[in-house]
């Protein structure tokens, strides 16, 4: 597929909408279907459509390992971080209404803060996912001619 013309600008005009979506889906998530696990994957699939077309490697420079590995940890970091703040305002783990003088304004800040930390990581576990996945069957190809002689 690295040759086709035709996928490759089709590519490059669906994958700035793709991601333009996910965010789209994450902040509509407060007030409508959607949230931080539906941008995360959407987000993810715009990498992984961008993997199939230009190629894993290429997919990998774009966003590499540790940046994928990051994105695990830091949007749990985020989330737990949102209920600890919680917790430090004298509220309940991931009680949003001690966030803001306005425990309306706090429900929201919570809640958007929250859904950040869940697309982080949906969005890393999936990319995740797919390196694994995509590096598989070249690893067992590297070991086949590295270790057959054994």
């Amino acid at each position: 597929m690295r040759h086709d013309l035709v996928l490759r600008v089709v590519a490059k005009l669906l994958i700035p909408f793709i991601l333009v979506f996910a965010l789209y889906v994450q902040f509509h998530g407060d007030f409508g279907p959607g949230g931080g696990f539906q941008a995360g994957v959407i987000l993810a699939a715009g990498i992984v459509f961008y993997a199939l077309i230009y190629g894993v490697d290429t997919a990998r420079k774009l966003v590499p390992d540790w940046l994928v590995e990051t994105l695990l940890a830091s949007g749990v970091l985020i989330y737990a971080g949102v209920g600890f703040a919680g917790l430090l305002l004298g509220g309940n783990f991931l009680d949003y209404f001690v966030l803001d003088h306005d425990p309306i304004h706090g429900q929201h800040r919570g809640i958007f803060w929250v859904e950040v930390g869940v697309a982080v990581t949906v969005s890393g576990v999936m990319l995740k996912i797919f390196y694994m996945f995509a590096s598989r069957g070249r690893l067992d190809e590297e070991q086949d001619k590295g270790g057959g002689d054994a």
